[in-house]
């Protein structure tokens, strides 16, 4: 089975979000699965700069330009670089501007490599053809369109990573997309009078997955659909939750370089070290117990309740540690909490990765308030590195963290704390049902080899994705419409 990803990011070439994670990680999964992935991306600076060209650059005259694609090898993975300098090549992210802005002509340069993937998806490349396509959030709902224009009936996956962000342009830019008039309407690209890159995606696409099933049905639901939740109702036999993994090899406490000691779910002594190590690089006071945050500073994170809480936290006995970027108003919150309580609060605004597998391996407990999250993958290594997961009752965070009920607990199998309400409240007590659990000891080291004994790895989603590739190539049987949940039996 041969299949093509087509992304706006991929770890370690170029990250924003868990988008790049996952991208990055699943060609490898699948190929324990027997399936030839390869990756279409952006030739953006840090790409061209990082990837080692293995095959001639290809020229494509594409409707919206030209291009050129360069084969490379990436950790073992075949990587297409889309070049096209005019598009990718300038100051900022993949995104946004050095200020913090969307780029303009955003629509045209994902559009771009919509144009480029569908071209690869029907041509192929240096013998090498495709089977299926695999698209993934707004930045390549355009793939399938292109392949359906074409006349093509190449099967097409697409991934919703978070429907908040659906790619939405005003009609005027529809004409220079290159795409047939009557792809203009309710059961096409058309969005509430605009277009929408996503919808095109979800329309266009033989099947549509997410990154968990409690955010797949949460989807379908007004509240959570972001006006996309009746095209997902009415598509629900091709919509299916499939959770996401993290890579073990890059999350493995046994072999991390970057942690002052190295442990296993039968060492869990040595964590002290790193704990220690995070007491001094925080510049935190008393051995009291930790709780970190290792995110985006935005509202969808949950970040504000955090701060708002921050006093209460202290209050309530533990230290608290946030590592993560994004908005002013977030960030500056932080520095004024840590400014309030030195030696209490530690905020390092930035991200750091090296500083995130730390608090990992050194953090008592990890928060994740999110109003929503698909899936969540902070939540998965703090699973693979003992530190208990502290959730909201939200998306991806309920199907992979078993809470603390005291059925859970008579049967010995929680592994974090679901919050009771999403709140600066809810924040506080459920900081009160953690801190019972630590002062139990025995209770403490059952619920952390519980979470490290967790299957956070990528084999059983990469198996469900493997087998909705053969059912679309008419090979096999499509998987349920919801993937695994942490189970308490």
């Amino acid at each position: 089975m041969k299949v093509l990803s087509v992304a706006s990011e991929m770890y370690p070439l170029i990250k924003t979000g868990g988008l790049a994670d996952v991208t990055g990680a699943l060609p490898h999964a699948l190929q324990r699965q027997g399936v030839d992935m390869r990756v279409l991306l952006p030739g953006y600076p840090e790409v061209l700069e990082t990837v080692e060209r293995c095959g001639k650059a290809r020229a494509m005259d594409l409707p919206l330009g030209a291009a050129q694609v360069e084969r490379c090898n990436v950790d073992g993975v075949t990587v297409w670089v889309l070049d096209a300098p005019d598009l990718y090549d300038r100051p900022g992210g993949p995104y946004l501007d050095p200020e913090g802005r969307d780029h303009p002509d955003n629509w045209k340069r994902f559009a771009l490599l919509a144009q480029a993937g569908a071209r690869l998806a029907q041509e192929g490349g240096q013998g090498w053809r495709p089977d299926v396509v695999h698209g993934h959030d707004w930045q390549t709902g355009l793939v399938a369109a292109y392949l359906r224009a074409a006349g093509s009936d190449m099967p097409c996956v697409h991934t919703i990573h978070n429907i908040a962000f659906s790619g939405r342009y005003p009609a005027a830019i529809f004409p220079n997309l290159g795409l047939p008039e009557g792809f203009f309407g309710v059961d096409g690209v058309e969005f509430y009078g605009d277009v929408s890159f996503l919808k095109a995606g979800l329309v266009f696409a033989d099947a549509i997955t997410t990154v968990s099933p409690t955010y797949a049905e949460e989807l379908t639901r007004p509240d959570f659909g972001h006006g996309f939740d009746g095209l997902l109702r009415a598509r629900a036999q091709d919509f299916t939750g499939i959770l996401n993994g993290i890579d073990t090899r890059e999350w493995n406490p046994e072999t991390d370089p970057l942690l002052e000691r190295q442990y296993t779910v039968r060492s869990l002594g040595r964590r002290r070290v790193n704990r220690r190590s995070l007491y001094t690089a925080f510049a935190l006071e008393d051995d009291r117990p930790l709780v970190s945050v290792v995110s985006r500073l935005t509202h969808q994170k949950g970040i504000d309740m955090v701060f708002e809480a921050a006093d209460e936290i202290v209050a309530h006995g533990f230290n608290l540690i946030v590592l993560g970027t994004g908005e002013q108003e977030y960030e500056g919150l932080g520095l004024a909490a840590a400014g309030r309580h030195s030696g209490r609060i530690g905020v390092h605004i930035g991200y750091d990765e090296a500083l995130a597998h730390r608090i990992q391996a050194g953090t008592d407990a990890l928060l994740v308030p999110s109003r929503f999250e698909p899936c969540g993958l902070t939540q998965l290594c703090a699973l693979r590195y003992g530190a208990l997961p502290v959730v909201a009752p939200t998306g991806g965070l309920v199907d992979s963290v078993i809470d603390a009920t005291p059925a859970a607990m008579a049967r010995g199998v929680a592994t974090g704390i679901h919050l009771r309400e999403t709140s600066p409240a809810g924040i506080v007590a459920a900081l009160d049902r953690l801190m019972a659990i630590l002062n139990d000891r025995p209770c403490q080291l059952q619920m952390k080899r519980n979470a490290m004994n967790t299957d956070v790895s990528w084999e059983t989603s990469a198996a469900r994705y493997a087998a909705l590739y053969a059912a679309l190539t008419g090979n096999g049987d499509a998987p349920a419409t919801a993937d695994r949940r942490p189970s308490e039996r």
